[in-house]
């Protein structure tokens, strides 16, 4: 167990319910367990700081910009010191935290900094949005994961899109045991998404989507999706790359490039996003100003809307 201090923006039930993940479980205590390849993170925000030795030393933390004070030597701290941290305790070592959760969580960016690039003024509802929606952040998921799950997510709600991935990850993924002793699948590689039978993946209630999925993990066995690949160009042209899979729109292909990706300046376009243009942009929306984090401010905009 280790404990992180957090100064920049981060909420976890705001990254949670923002529609970008569909593994993230509540757990006791306002806490959330989170399944990423094939590890696991309990993670809960603490009252105060314990003192939790993590032999924490003067190092920098790999994949973090970010310096933490000199006379902390106990917990890992991420962000711009002040007096604004939160403190999260995280069922795992300092070496995991570094090398897998950090970079998952993004924690080598500064969100703080990115919303604070809205100009109140020349745009009130962003501003506000943004205000209402702190703590977001987009994380850095596995390619093939997120393509299936947005391949999956097609004309659906959030709930069943969460049940459909857990039914594909009970019958093609490994079973594995968290910290607290409860059992957890891992999201199924594309061979084993290969393999099932077909009757085994009408089990995951795909619906039309299931000769997608199929079709997805058949093309990267045989090479015609390097995932290793699939992410590198401009914007444009990873997204004409995506929509030539089949089965991947428009909209799919812009979650990919965001959520799956990490291309910051992706703008997805879903109904909610549709009707933050229409109503508050009728005179258009300013990519430009904007860019090149176009796809934080989206999600600022869309879980807004959303909640509101």
């Amino acid at each position: 167990m280790i404990e992180i201090q957090i100064t920049d923006d981060f909420d976890l039930q705001k990254i949670a319910d923002s529609g970008q993940c569909f593994r993230w479980q509540p757990i006791e205590n306002d806490g959330y367990r989170i399944i990423h390849g094939d590890s696991c993170l309990c993670i809960w925000k603490a009252e105060k700081y314990s003192g939790l030795d993590v032999d924490a030393d003067d190092s920098d933390i790999a994949s973090q910009k970010h310096p933490r004070k000199e006379n902390e030597k106990k917990a890992i701290q991420v962000g711009t010191p002040d007096d604004n941290l939160c403190i999260y305790k995280m069922d795992c070592t300092k070496e995991e935290y570094e090398n897998i959760w950090s970079v998952y969580l993004d924690m080598g960016e500064d969100y703080r900094s990115i919303r604070e690039k809205i100009d109140v003024n020349s745009d009130p509802f962003l501003y506000e949005a943004a205000e209402h929606e702190r703590g977001i952040r987009i994380l850095k998921q596995d390619s093939w994961e997120a393509l299936i799950s947005f391949i999956i997510s097609q004309n659906r709600n959030i709930p069943a899109i969460k049940a459909s991935i857990e039914k594909l990850a009970e019958r093609a993924g490994k079973k594995k045991t968290d910290s607290r002793g409860e059992v957890y699948y891992t999201f199924p590689t594309p061979e084993a998404i290969a393999d099932m039978t077909e009757e085994a993946l009408a089990q995951c209630k795909l619906g039309y989507r299931d000769k997608y999925v199929r079709r997805a993990a058949e093309a990267v066995c045989n090479g015609e999706i390097d995932l290793e690949k699939i992410g590198i160009g401009t914007d444009d042209e990873v997204l004409n790359n995506l929509t030539g899979l089949y089965g991947v729109g428009k909209k799919v292909a812009s979650c990919m490039l965001l959520f799956g990706l990490h291309h910051l300046d992706a703008f997805p376009v879903d109904v909610w996003i549709k009707r933050v243009l229409e109503t508050e942009y009728s005179n258009g929306y300013p990519f430009d100003d904007y860019s090149p984090y176009n796809g934080v401010y989206q999600q600022y905009m869309f879980a807004y809307y959303r909640n509101r």
